[in-house]
Parts: structure tokens; C-alpha cells; sequence
């Protein structure tokens, strides 16, 4: 039974794992969390039909992507979105639907052949739209190991993108409420770093928030700085 590796580290990514194991598809499903386990010697040992990559941020060593098949997974439609950040870029310049690029990891940054990919709503919270994403990427990786599916080209021109620093999440200059609305649940996920307003002596972090006409209505955490 040919093995099958899932690189990810971040609980989207566990879920995904977990309904790969609760399939029938005969493969032997391996999880590596950690970045520092990730090692050649290891993928040697264990010789993956497939490597697949949802939800991680690390580069990926030339000797075991082009050693090995490794497949990673990029909200957007490729090679439009290339970069960080991609869902925080797209939520800020207002698009409502994107793609989930499956494609073959390179020398190029997000620039490898296609596999296939799959439309995704970016409605509601990051949180939301992270946790559909695994259940249509748990889809695509199916889908590949059934269809041996044989990837092709990017086709179109290149737009690329910069990962978001914490710093331009700071609402202070923000003078319109839907922009304010996207820059709150564009972060509002697991593990973000949420968006804030400050004063000298306390940070104030937003969640959860909902836009209605002439207002933004969000949860609030209070940090002493």
C-alpha cells in the first residue's frame, strides 16, 4: 500500500487528515506537523506516492520536491494571487469568490503545473472560509488519487501578491465601515493575529463582526499594552 504524506500544520489542515483517514481510498496516510520532521531522510523512509501541502507556510526543500510529487494548495486562481497572504490580499480588494489552485510544487513560487482547481465562496469570517476550504481540498486530494490526474501549465499573467505584516491590520486611518468589516474577519481565524485598534495603554482586538447599513457591530478583547 503506497503511502501518502500530508504536510500541514494548522488544525484545517488536521481536519483534512482526518476525514483521509476515515475514507476508503487504499493509501496509508502519513501527518507531519512539524517543519523540523519534515526532513529527506524521513520522506526516504517512508517513499509517498504523493506529498500533499494544505495550509503551510514554510518553503519546501528543492531535494524533496523534485524528488518527490509534492502538491500544494493555493486560494487563488493561479497565476493570479502568486505570494502571501493570498486570502487577507483578495478579501482587501473586495473579491467575493475565488479559486483553490492544486499545483505542482517548483522552483517558481507558487508557479508549478496545475492539478485541478475548485471555486470558494469568501463570505463570512476567515475562520468560515478556511474551514470550507478543507472540506473542498479533502475533496481535491480525492479526486487526484482516483483520477491520477496529470497536471498542466498556468495559463495567463502573473499577479502577485505580498504577504500582510501586523501592522497593517491597525484600524486607525480606516474611514469606511465595509473596508473596516473586511479587515476585521479577513483575520478573524485561528491563530491570526487579529485586527486592532490601539490607545497608549491598551489594544483593542475585533471579532466577529457583522456590517449592517450605517453600522459594524464586533466583539472586543482588551489587552493592557
Amino acid at each position: 500500500m503506497d503511502n501518502i504524506i500530508l504536510l500541514t500544520n494548522k488544525i484545517y489542515g488536521e481536519s483534512i487528515f482526518e476525514d483521509l483517514i476515515k475514507s476508503n481510498l487504499p493509501y496509508k496516510f502519513v501527518l507531519i506537523k512539524n517543519k523540523n520532521k519534515f526532513t529527506l531522510k524521513k520522506i526516504q523512509k517512508l517513499k509517498p506516492k504523493y506529498i500533499f501541502i494544505p495550509f503551510w507556510s514554510s518553503i519546501i526543500s528543492r531535494s524533496i520536491y523534485s524528488n518527490y510529487t509534492c502538491i500544494n494548495f493555493h486560494i487563488s486562481d493561479l497565476p493570479f494571487g502568486r505570494g502571501g497572504s493570498p486570502l487577507q490580499n483578495l478579501i482587501i480588494k473586495n473579491f467575493s469568490k475565488t479559486k483553490i489552485s492544486a499545483f505542482k510544487c517548483n522552483d517558481i513560487l507558487d508557479g508549478g503545473d496545475i492539478y485541478l482547481k475548485k471555486n470558494l465562496n469568501l463570505k463570512g469570517s476567515a475562520e468560515k472560509i478556511f474551514r470550507n476550504s478543507s472540506k473542498i481540498i479533502f475533496e481535491m486530494i480525492c479526486e487526484i488519487l482516483k483520477k491520477n490526474i496529470l497536471p498542466k501549465p498556468q495559463k495567463g499573467k502573473v499577479f502577485k501578491f505580498k504577504r500582510r505584516e501586523p501592522n497593517q491590520s491597525n484600524l486607525k486611518n480606516i474611514k469606511d465601515l465595509k473596508i473596516m468589516y473586511n479587515m476585521i474577519r479577513m483575520l478573524d481565524a485561528e491563530e491570526y493575529p487579529k485586527s486592532y485598534l490601539e490607545t497608549k495603554h491598551f489594544k483593542f482586538e475585533l471579532t466577529n463582526a457583522k456590517l449592517y447599513k450605517k453600522e459594524l457591530i464586533a466583539s472586543v478583547k482588551i489587552k493592557k499594552k
